[in-house]
């Protein structure tokens, strides 16, 4: 049986090999979970439970696997010290899991502290549109390999929606565009549909508007989609590779 560990961190990142140096890879929000396939004294080598992605994590102090009770179900939670709103400690991003401990008028309690009760969702709550919400990111700064309010690319803007309607999705979007079968022609693109290019993605929010987090523009944008097509191929030479429905 695989044994499981628990981030316990608001945000850590993976890198694709054992130094400060090298590249973020993706990134745990708080209750991702992982398994260890091999360990020095200052990285973990680790495989992410919710993705299957591999890469290496600073050797920290993490929790054993806690089974997730609810999520976070606005961009960035407020955490509090005590059961009110006068000390703050830290936030949780969008989709962040956690195990309540225990109740107090408008509070839930979990390891970390307090969190109001209208910040998250039970963990089986689904949504009937699981892009429904991806608007809470717009303006969200754009940060390669990055999953949170701090910092997002493309293809985790898409994932992290997925996996909050408990659905498997992988993490870049040269997998995701494999792994959604349902292909969609332009002409009759939808709200939700999912756009693919060479290494980037965009969801849609309408026949005629999208949004993705944009590396040209440094942040997650609303965009035309006619206009996004015609930019990209004019600035990257890519043309769409595919358009999914879910």
């Amino acid at each position: 049986m695989i044994k499981y560990l628990t981030n316990n961190f608001t945000v850590i990142n993976i890198y694709k090999k054992p130094s400060l140096k090298s590249e973020v890879v993706t990134q745990m929000i708080y209750g991702d979970s992982f398994s260890i396939s091999k360990k020095t004294k200052k990285w973990l080598k680790i495989k992410i439970k919710e993705d299957n992605y591999t890469g290496y994590v600073q050797n920290k102090k993490f929790c054993i696997f806690l089974r997730p009770t609810h999520k976070i179900d606005i961009l960035k939670a407020k955490i509090y010290k005590f059961p009110n709103y006068k000390k703050k400690t830290s936030d949780l991003s969008f989709g962040s899991k956690i195990k309540i401990t225990a109740k107090k008028s408008k509070f839930l309690k979990f390891s970390k502290g307090w969190i109001n009760k209208n910040a998250v969702k039970p963990i089986s709550y689904k949504e009937k549109y699981p892009f429904k919400k991806i608007g809470i990111f717009k303006n969200i700064k754009y940060k390669w390999g990055g999953k949170s309010f701090k910092g997002i690319d493309c293809s985790a803007l898409v994932q992290v929606f997925i996996n909050f309607n408990k659905r498997y999705c992988p993490r870049d979007a040269k997998d995701q565009v494999k792994h959604f079968k349902k292909n969609i022609k332009l002409k009759n693109i939808k709200k939700n549909d999912i756009i693919f290019w060479k290494g980037h993605v965009a969801v849609a929010l309408s026949n005629k508007k999208l949004i993705h987090a944009y590396g040209p523009m440094k942040k997650t944008v609303i965009m035309g989609i006619d206009q996004t097509i015609s930019r990209i191929k004019r600035t990257a030479n890519l043309k769409v590779i595919g358009i999914k429905r879910l």
